[in-house]
């Protein structure tokens, strides 16, 4: 078993080693060059359209576009808003945080792009639902079934792993350490409430999420905004800091820029999923007369992510000083900031982020789980199987140390980029022409609002 764990660790760091990060942020800088930076041009309609009470009830679809948002919110604020980011600053110093954010810029137009292909090219399920994401558009689209079935494949494993084992164990660790509850316990709660929200599918899913992921990102936000304003005097070095050392070539552990650049774009991707293909399963799902609305809306999933909450994140960290304690494991830096500010409650809020994070995470990936195993057997019947082996796994998760299997889940979760990425670069003009389409819409019903 340990030479497969070691073989597995060794196949992980190659496939997001520097290769899959080019490729993911290159895909992102070609898309905002010819979406002509739609990030920052149609920003403010899609948070519009993000917070609007007129939520689209005609168009076909499952779910609001809030609900679908928050859907994919849930699976990607994880612990890689908290660990991950501090793992970032561990290894490659302040300056990672920047890179952190030039990773989450230019991931918004990929999301964009995901979210743009998995609505047009979504159809109608056994059970009448909708399903899409990257295994419909590399079929349907590029006419490429076979590197559809193998990223369905990746992500049917993936979600075992990053969405499911590795998250229960991060919730059972830090309540075992925190308020010492045991392991077990843990994993029959998350069971209970898992099985509650996973069985009834994305219906129950989008409504559980557009309640639990605002209050968590609220709290966890909160507690960092108290931080930053009883500190206020310390966020312009902070700041200074984190622009100084991403470009100095100092880092905390490595020593190169090269360092700082690898780990912040490493963890702001990890963190966001930009390019991954796992969020445009829960844009297939929305309410949406066009597919360029629905990508807007989606595309402000990475602001909320790695703009916003792992900024919290990292310039906690950076303020407090403790990345240059290096007697601090990674995991442990996140805690050690807030306690320098908070004290005894530090640690705590930490823990009720990371266990918030965490859980919201299982339920998201359930989804991208079921959807990419649905795509392999159709047979409606066969879908409940997959459910109650996932919610299986998060007890096992909790319970157990099983380092080969979350590795393998890893591997796979690495390799879902791959045909995801071919996807989006190969189909970019259809993105270019959806979004050109919406434009007219868009500039149509502005008219119309207009004559009153």
């Amino acid at each position: 078993m340990d030479g497969l764990t070691a073989f597995l660790d060794k196949a992980s760091g190659f496939i997001w080693g520097p290769p899959l990060l080019i490729l993911l942020v290159g895909t992102g800088i070609f898309l905002t060059v010819r979406l002509g930076l739609i990030q920052v041009r149609m920003l403010p309609y899609a948070l519009k359209l993000v917070f609007s009470k007129n939520q689209d009830k005609t168009s076909e679809g499952d779910i609001s576009h809030f609900q679908a948002l928050m859907t994919a919110m849930a699976a990607t604020v994880g612990v890689g808003n908290i660990v991950g980011v501090a793992t970032a600053i561990y290894f490659g110093g302040p300056g990672a945080v920047f890179w952190m954010w030039m990773a989450g810029f230019f991931g918004m137009a990929t999301k964009y792009g995901e979210a743009i292909l998995a609505v047009k090219y979504r159809v109608k399920d056994a059970n009448g639902q909708m399903a899409g994401g990257p295994m419909y558009y590399l079929e349907h689209g590029l006419k490429m079934k076979w590197l559809g079935v193998l990223f369905a494949i990746f992500g049917a494993i993936a979600a075992f792993g990053i969405g499911n084992g590795t998250q229960s164990k991060a919730v059972a660790d830090v309540l075992n350490s925190t308020f010492s509850v045991p392991h077990w316990i843990t994993g029959i709660v998350l069971v209970v409430l898992g099985g509650m929200v996973i069985i009834g599918g994305i219906k129950t899913i989008g409504k559980v999420t557009s309640f639990f992921v605002p209050v968590m990102a609220g709290f966890y936000l909160i507690a960092g905004l108290i931080v930053m304003i009883m500190n206020i005097n310390l966020i312009p070095e902070a700041f200074a800091t984190i622009f100084k050392f991403a470009f100095t070539g100092e880092a905390a552990v490595g020593g190169a820029i090269g360092a700082a650049i690898r780990f912040g774009v490493a963890r702001g991707l990890f963190s966001n999923e930009a390019g991954l293909g796992s969020a445009p399963i829960a844009a297939a799902a929305a309410r949406t007369d066009l597919p360029g609305r629905q990508a807007l809306v989606s595309m402000t999933q990475v602001l909320f992510d790695t703009l916003v909450i792992c900024s919290i994140t990292g310039v906690t960290i950076v303020m407090s000083g403790m990345w240059k304690d290096k007697s601090i494991e990674a995991g442990s830096l996140t805690a050690a900031a807030f306690g320098e500010f908070l004290g005894g409650a530090g640690p705590i809020v930490v823990a009720i982020g990371l266990i918030f994070f965490a859980t919201s995470t299982i339920f998201g990936w359930a989804y991208y789980g079921e959807k990419c195993f649905q795509y392999l057997f159709p047979n409606p019947k066969v879908l409940i199987y997959y459910r109650v082996v996932f919610i299986a796994v998060i007890f096992v998760g909790a319970t157990a140390t099983l380092d080969a299997v979350w590795l393998f889940a890893d591997v796979m979760n690495g390799l879902m980029a791959i045909p995801n990425l071919i996807g989006l670069l190969g189909l970019s003009g259809v993105i270019v022409f959806e979004t050109k389409r919406f434009n007219a819409k868009l500039k149509e019903e502005r008219e119309a609002a207009k004559r009153g």
